[in-house]
């Protein structure tokens, strides 16, 4: 298990205004287990590597081990989830 920090996920991802419905779809993880991870549970190293794909930030400031950047807390690109688009 890897230790992100709560804050922090909760942080960028609504920095991010990407909803836990919307990072769950990105993710392919449930939105409870987006609630969970968000209210002080473990995450998997696996979920981590979703999580920080979908909110485009390093696994390294979604665990502490690097600040945040100012970009980390501007709303992300467009992501394609439709699969269409790699």
């Amino acid at each position: 298990m890897s230790e992100a920090s709560v804050e922090l996920l909760k942080t960028v991802r609504k920095a991010r205004k990407i909803g836990r419905p919307r990072l769950a779809k990105l993710t392919g993880l449930t939105e409870r287990q987006i609630a969970r991870f968000e209210t002080g549970t473990g995450v998997p190293s696996g979920a981590l590597a979703k999580l920080s794909a979908a909110l485009q930030v390093p696994e390294s400031v979604l665990t502490g081990e690097e600040p945040l950047a100012d970009e980390d807390l501007m709303p992300a690109s467009e992501v394609c989830t439709k699969g269409c688009c790699g």
